[in-house]
């Protein structure tokens, strides 16, 4: 089992919380969710898959410190994502008798944080959240900083709210159930860090990554940094109005990539923003903004890693390009008609661009969807 590792605080004032990072967390939940939030009845929302693998050591840490109302396990998987489960749940979660102070424990990857976040935010005008996030991608990125929702077929993350947990519980022993395509789709957000604005981070990620997936101390390290730099971002820009838009790197491309594929198993969220992220390298490089060795370097780690890079590697039909600038013109950075798209100037260096040309766009995409 590992050590705790530490504590990030998120620092927003009378809604401040803690990410608690370590092994072992979750036979501690009870204890650590009483210090934080009092004694409070709890329902647990999850899905079929984490309940399997680790729901009766959930409840048995959380014990007489947080009684349960009850447990609701969704449908794994991106589509759970949608109004058609959030009705459901939210009346699943007023049958149980969720009052105000009471807490919805959200348990699962990035599809039960985003969608039990989001039905806490609008069960009884906002019931309290606690994030236990058990997948690489929720721990290091979705499980912090309060953006909620679900998808709809016009694109990602549409409708949804901001909503800071009161906390959250990143158990890294659970990563050992996860699967490893769903662990490398995790990494692809680790490396997002490194590649929007920390270059030594990024140094370390091409020498240490290996050891991040083997299960080893840089395992630790590199959750703990991510949250680190989630918790800077959100305490500066909390509803994403100016610098929090950085954290979006790839996810312009990746979301309409993700609609695209209909939100299914043909490509998960990370592999989504892993060609996202290469997509963005290298329109930064057509568009001068960049140079072509920091772009292949860039590229070269993330197919190190065994992540995609290109539009050609997503199973089925190649999209057409009339299709992806249809999803990415709903993307939610859109502001007066116009896509802010997250692009470089090198490693670490992103930067928020809402001055691209359609034109360029287009024949960036057009080369791209056909392979070149």
């Amino acid at each position: 089992m590992s050590a705790q590792t530490g504590i990030v605080s998120v620092a927003l004032g009378a809604r401040s919380y803690d990410i608690v990072i370590g092994g072992g967390l979750l036979a501690r939940s009870g204890e650590l969710i009483a210090q934080a939030l009092g004694n409070a009845k709890c329902a647990i929302v999850t899905d079929a898959n984490v309940a399997g693998f680790h729901l009766e050591t959930l409840l048995d840490g959380l014990g007489e410190a947080c009684p349960r109302r009850g447990v609701i396990t969704l449908d794994p998987g991106e589509a759970t994502k949608s109004f058609a489960e959030l009705a459901p749940l939210c009346e699943r979660l007023l049958e149980l008798g969720i009052e105000r102070g009471d807490i919805v424990i959200a348990f699962g990857g990035g599809v039960v944080g985003d969608i039990a976040g989001f039905a806490a935010s609008i069960l009884r005008r906002g019931v309290r959240c606690v994030q236990i996030p058990t997948s690489l991608l929720a721990q290091v990125d979705s499980s912090v900083g309060g953006k909620t929702g679900i998808n709809t077929p016009q694109g990602k993350n549409l409708i949804g709210s901001f909503y800071q947990p009161g906390l959250v519980l990143a158990d890294s022993d659970v990563l050992e159930t996860l699967p490893e395509r769903q662990f490398r789709a995790g990494y692809a957000e680790i490396l997002k860090y490194g590649l929007l604005g920390d270059v030594d981070f990024f140094s370390w990620l091409e020498s240490s990554w290996r050891d991040i997936f083997s299960g080893g101390p840089a395992r630790l390290q590199a959750i703990e940094t991510c949250c680190r730099a989630k918790a800077a971002v959100v305490a500066e820009d909390e509803h994403e109005r100016g610098s929090r838009a950085l954290l979006n790197l790839g996810h312009t491309f990746g979301h309409a990539l993700e609609a695209y594929a209909s939100y299914s198993d043909r490509l998960l969220h990370g592999e989504a923003i892993a060609i996202g992220m290469a997509l963005a390298f290298e329109f930064s490089v057509d568009l001068g903004l960049c140079g072509g060795q920091d772009s292949g370097r860039a590229i070269a780690h993330i197919k190190a890693a065994g992540l995609p890079t290109q539009i050609g590697q997503i199973p089925g039909a190649t999209p057409g390009v009339d299709a992806l600038l249809a999803l990415i013109a709903q993307d939610k950075k859109v502001q007066a008609g116009v896509t802010a798209f997250i692009l470089v100037r090198g490693i670490g260096e992103a930067f928020i661009e809402r001055g691209v040309e359609m034109e360029k766009l287009q024949d960036f995409l057009t080369r791209k969807c056909s392979g070149k």
